[in-house]
């Protein structure tokens, strides 16, 4: 069986978004462009022959606080509050209630994709942690430190760049913080 070709994606407005800020932060590792779009954690590591917890998922969500509305600041199923960015180790899910906890927050939403699209200017899937369109606070998974390199994505689905721990926290101004 083939191997698809990648794309070119040279082109592309978020990537080449990423890319540059990257260059700017004095990044040094290079984004690689996939054949298969890496939508999961496991998908991205099969791409590149690593372990699952390596991939830094880009993961928004709303956080919600206990003053926004005595239900949690939840209307009509719509979660109302501030876009918060996890980068978190695909080994393992986020714990909404603990992270919220942490955070002070009455609760940790999902955000739709159309508030993720507006708060990072990038589709789910290719959330990058670098590049984003608004200030969104960025919260570092303290599990990734346990790797020398690990692989964030670049502003495409199909696009990754490596990275440590130590750079993930330097680039993006977050905040260390265990997720699980």
């Amino acid at each position: 069986m083939s191997q698809p070709s990648a794309p070119d994606l040279s082109q592309h407005q978020a990537v080449t978004r990423v890319v540059q800020t990257l260059s700017r932060l004095g990044v040094q590792g290079d984004v690689r462009v996939l054949g298969d779009a890496v939508r999961t954690a496991q998908a991205a590591a099969d791409a590149l022959g690593v372990e699952v917890g390596q991939i830094a998922n880009s993961l928004v969500f709303v956080g919600v606080s206990a003053a926004a509305d005595p239900e949690h600041g939840r209307h009509a199923g719509t979660p109302q509050g501030e876009p918060l960015l996890i980068l978190t180790s695909g080994s393992h899910r986020v714990d909404t209630q603990k992270v919220a906890d942490l955070l002070g927050l009455a609760a940790l939403d999902r955000a739709t994709p159309e508030i993720v699209r507006t708060a990072t200017g990038f589709a789910i899937g290719g959330v990058a942690p670098v590049g984003l369109l608004t200030d969104v606070r960025t919260f570092v998974d303290v599990a990734l430190a346990r790797y020398d390199v690990v692989w964030a994505a670049a502003g495409h689905p199909h696009t990754v760049f490596p990275t440590t721990y130590e750079e993930l926290m330097r680039i993006t101004g977050g905040q260390s913080l265990e997720v699980a």
